[in-house]
């Protein structure tokens, strides 16, 4: 069960990407659990806020190709997020807790 509700932290950035892992933080009481559910919530909403700075540059850009840039940057970062969260999301089923 405890690998489940880890996992499920993780694998809510399908379904339920901020909500999931703040409530299973908020209410699990087991520290492995919560320690996943607060990585996960971070990984979550880490891409949203590398996105404020970048929002900054690309509303300050004065050359187009520097906006597109900002806008792979993005992608980049929110991409690697979302692998970040698949692959933690198997780690932490395979394990033994």
């Amino acid at each position: 069960m405890r690998q489940l509700l880890s996992s499920l932290s993780y694998f809510s950035i399908f379904f339920a990407p901020f909500l999931f892992p703040l409530i299973i933080w908020i209410v699990a009481k087991d520290d492995y659990i919560t320690k996943h559910a607060k990585r996960a919530l971070f990984s979550h909403v880490f891409p949203f806020v590398a996105a404020i700075p970048l929002l900054y540059f690309l509303f300050t850009a004065d050359h187009p190709a520097s906006i597109i840039g900002y806008i792979i940057v993005f992608f980049v970062i929110y991409f690697g997020s979302f692998i970040y969260n698949v692959y933690q999301g198997i780690k932490s089923l395979r394990e033994a807790a």
